[in-house]
């Protein structure tokens, strides 16, 4: 199998490695090594925006406590001793990022910008970065969850709307069916009137479910019971008027069989994906692990810029409700061995020995 970088391998653990990283000037190595430069004098980070040194002149330390009984002094420029770039930066995200969920009104883009102390392109540059959106389509998706908590709760759609940070009915509505994938009544009914087509079929792994909306494959689930996988889809949309497929939809779940036989003919289907900000950036990392390759929890923790959590990409893993065609069964532990998958070990151990063969 063809395993990813971020599955366990200790990166930057030669100096050729620490070379090109320097060339580079790669963040993710920030704070795993330091280099100094025997012309200059100085130490610095790996990301230090100056000019690259000659590869004779470079020596690489530790800490900056090794690189300063050396003798180096640390460099003004990318200030080594200090937090990381990447830290600050997240550090900046995180607070415009609390600034939007608590504002009642979406901050322009002028004013984040001035709170982070960065230009608007540059703010605008490190938020898609870290966050995997702008701050526009950030806000949108908040709005959005909170407006998905706020319905079920409120007295009328109307309260829903304005305690979800909207400023006007209007404004809410233009894009209501994008944001819920029904019209909101519907929704807070829990999917009244939405139409959600669903077929069963059988494969080598059991049973499988496909269900759909008029937005897109909303479930594929895998079981070995398909009157329990046909209440699963039941509890989830319980008062959505749920059909049987005909044979086109019926073609859609061969598809989807398909692939899981035969991993090499690929899968791209239209996707009706409803979750958080957070949890549509792991998803999306995880339609990016090629066919034949597997990555760990803590590299796609790393991917989305937010290292320290990995038990939230966990749980968004485990939240995915649209199995192979949202590959959550592509991220083992760190050590290479399988970790749950909500449709059973076995069955992912058998669709990741697949999709080695068809690597």
């Amino acid at each position: 199998m063809n395993t990813s970088s971020t599955s366990g391998r200790a990166r930057y653990a030669s100096d050729e490695e620490r070379w090109q990283a320097v060339v580079q000037k790669d963040r993710n190595a920030d704070g795993k090594f330091f280099y100094s430069v025997k012309t200059t004098g100085v130490y610095c980070r790996p990301s230090c925006p100056a000019r690259p040194a000659r590869r004779e002149n470079v020596a690489f330390h530790k800490s900056p406590e090794v690189a300063e009984r050396a003798g180096f002094r640390a460099c003004k420029r990318c200030k080594p001793t200090g937090p990381a770039l990447a830290e600050q930066h997240a550090a900046k995200v995180a607070a415009a990022c609390c600034a939007i969920g608590t504002a009642e009104e979406l901050p322009d883009l002028e004013a984040l910008a001035n709170s982070a102390g960065m230009s608007r392109f540059h703010f605008h540059r490190i938020f898609k970065s870290a966050t995997g959106l702008t701050p526009k389509a950030f806000a949108a998706a908040h709005r959005s969850e909170r407006m998905r908590k706020e319905l079920p709760k409120r007295g009328t759609i109307t309260e829903a709307i304005y305690e979800a940070g909207f400023n006007s009915n209007g404004r809410f509505y233009a894009n209501s069916s994008d944001m819920l994938g029904m019209k909101p009544k519907n929704y807070r009914g829990g999917g009244t009137g939405a139409t959600i087509r669903f077929a069963i079929g059988e494969c080598s792994l059991g049973s499988i479910l496909v269900a759909a909306s008029e937005e897109g494959v909303c479930a594929i689930m895998m079981g070995d019971d398909p009157d329990a996988l046909a209440k699963d889809l039941q509890d989830r949309f319980s008062k959505a008027n749920l059909i049987g497929g005909d044979r086109d939809f019926e073609r859609l779940v061969a598809k989807v069989v398909g692939f899981i036989e035969a991993p090499k003919v690929g899968l791209d289907l239209p996707l009706d994906v409803r979750g958080t900000a957070f949890q549509q950036r792991v998803w999306q990392a995880l339609r990016e692990i090629p066919v034949g390759s597997t990555a760990s929890y803590s590299g796609i923790a790393d991917r989305i810029g937010l290292p320290k959590a990995i038990r939230a990409v966990a749980k968004a893993c485990a939240s995915n409700a649209i199995a192979v065609a949202i590959p959550c069964h592509r991220v083992v532990r760190s050590d290479g061995n399988l970790s749950g998958y909500r449709w059973g070990v076995e069955r992912k151990r058998a669709l990741l020995k697949r999709e080695e063969v068809a690597a």
